[in-house]
């Protein structure tokens, strides 16, 4: 069982930044594959980004070149750094890890979640 806490959602103006964290309470979290996902109002949750074990990351269309995410396995801490943020991102943004060598942006495939941060960008 993996205990996953986010932090760093809020309101911000189209255009701005925002650095979300997600701490992960589990041993050996290096060996977990850690994504970013989002829930927008009336949708379907969807993947933003991953990264694997080795490093190597995902990134969903719509976010990539704005977004990047970044791990901290010596803190047992996932981060997504959103820049130029749009209304369109708005949504309750959660972490989410599972177990093996590949992260996709598959809801489905990921069994331990976080409770989830708000975002809310205004135009």
């Amino acid at each position: 069982q993996v205990h996953l806490v986010e932090s760093g959602g809020g309101s911000v103006q189209a255009g701005g930044s925002l650095r979300l964290a997600c701490v992960a309470s589990v041993v050996r979290y290096s060996t977990y594959c850690v994504g970013w996902f989002r829930q927008a109002p009336g949708k379907e949750r969807e993947g933003v980004a991953t990264v694997a074990s080795d490093g190597s990351t995902t990134y969903a269309d719509s976010v990539k070149g704005r977004f990047t995410i970044s791990r901290a396995n010596a803190k047992n801490t996932l981060y997504l750094q959103m820049d130029s943020l749009r209304p369109e991102d708005t949504a309750i943004y959660y972490c989410a890890a599972r177990t093996g060598g590949v992260c996709p942006l598959v809801v489905w495939s990921y069994n331990q979640w976080g409770q989830g941060t708000q975002v809310t960008v205004s135009s």
